[in-house]
């Protein structure tokens, strides 16, 4: 979809579009349209319920200017996000129907997962799995904690491209720390892009099994997709987006605050780790760890542990996740999590056989 809207001239269009056009640049990032301004008038493009809240945000800014006010940062983010309520509530343009749908801050999805892969519906198929992803129905921030091959990060993908199938989520956003497990592989070749891609390789994986390659690429150059180190999430607000951090045991605590710190309005977040694979140099920093304690009786925040019973790999994985168990420092941090757990949430945890989260 595409749309032109007239812009005044001289200090009311400064007002608009605020100093260095900051104003564009918000509506462009929690929207995720293309939006320029030029010869008076501001060009928007990008999927239509996008752009029909990015006309209602400049709308909005026009008739401000017209008054002679200069709105804040944070009055043009509550536009954009009650621009964004309205799109979904209304008619999609390429419709012409009303269909009603909330964003992920506003409401849950109704039914089950509508997401494919290999031709298969993508469903929990444990206990646990089932309450992973009711939390993520019905949450803004959940944590997902448990072994390798729990479905922890894949079920956070598959729910996160359900909510932007359905116009839920404006935006899908992929997020990982860069941290080498165990090898130092030293500097690696190509621009940003091609340095940070093994590290976020895991999560496009996972993606790439639920949608085609034309559609992916599509996404990410429109950046309704974006995949990006937990580096780059400074400084950000994400309105109306499903955030997936992922491997998140191998973030400290000031990159977890920071992180959690970046949701905006109606949007949700998922977190994702495994403290029996923390590869900080001293573990018991891990971020993950620290915010289990910290947010385990914060309400609108879901914990859910997985364990080795939760495995949906080759069987083999469910065998060698119990042999290994915990070792070394990270057995401290594991025991603090599941104590931090306990105490603050009894039953939430169940360990049979010497399992734990």
């Amino acid at each position: 979809m595409d749309v032109t809207i007239s812009v005044p001239e001289g200090h009311e269009q400064i007002q608009m579009l605020g100093s260095a056009q900051r104003n564009l640049k918000m509506i462009r990032e929690a929207l995720g349209v293309d939006v320029h301004s030029r010869d008076g008038q501001v060009r928007v493009r990008g999927e239509a319920l996008a752009v029909v809240a990015a006309r209602s945000v400049l709308e909005q800014l026009a008739e401000l200017a017209s008054k002679g006010r200069s709105p804040s940062r944070q009055e043009v983010l509550d536009m954009i996000g009650e621009g964004a309520s309205r799109a979904r509530s209304g008619a999609r343009p390429d419709q012409g129907t009303a269909r009603p749908s909330s964003g992920p801050g506003s409401g849950a999805w109704e039914g089950s997962l509508e997401v494919y892969a290999g031709g298969r519906a993508v469903r929990p198929k444990t206990a646990n799995q089932e309450e992973y992803v009711e939390a993520i129905r019905t949450k803004d921030l959940v944590f997902g904690i448990g072994p390798a091959g729990t479905g922890k990060t894949y079920l956070a993908v598959a729910a996160a491209v359900h909510m932007l199938r359905e116009g839920r989520a404006q935006r899908l956003m992929l997020v990982r720390p860069a941290v080498e497990a165990g090898e130092k592989l030293g500097f690696l070749p190509g621009d940003i892009e091609a340095k940070v891609n093994p590290y976020l390789r895991p999560l496009l994986d996972a993606l790439h099994d639920m949608m085609d390659y034309n559609s992916i690429r599509r996404l990410i150059e429109s950046d309704v997709i974006e995949v990006a180190p937990l580096a780059f999430m400074r400084g950000r607000t994400l309105n109306n987006a499903v955030i997936i951090l992922d491997e998140a045991q191998n973030t400290t605590r000031g990159q977890m605050q920071m992180f959690l710190t970046r949701m905006g309005h109606g949007s949700k977040m998922i977190v994702t780790g495994d403290t029996t694979q923390i590869d900080l140099p001293d573990p018991r920093q891990s971020g993950l760890v620290d915010a289990a304690r910290r947010l385990m009786r914060v309400r609108g925040v879901s914990f859910c542990t997985l364990t080795s019973r939760d495995v949906v790999r080759h069987e083999l994985v469910q065998r060698i996740v119990e042999a290994y168990g915990h070792e070394d420092g990270r057995d401290e941090a594991s025991r603090e999590l599941r104590q931090a757990l306990r105490e603050s949430a009894p039953g939430v945890i169940e360990e049979a056989n010497g399992e734990g989260a």
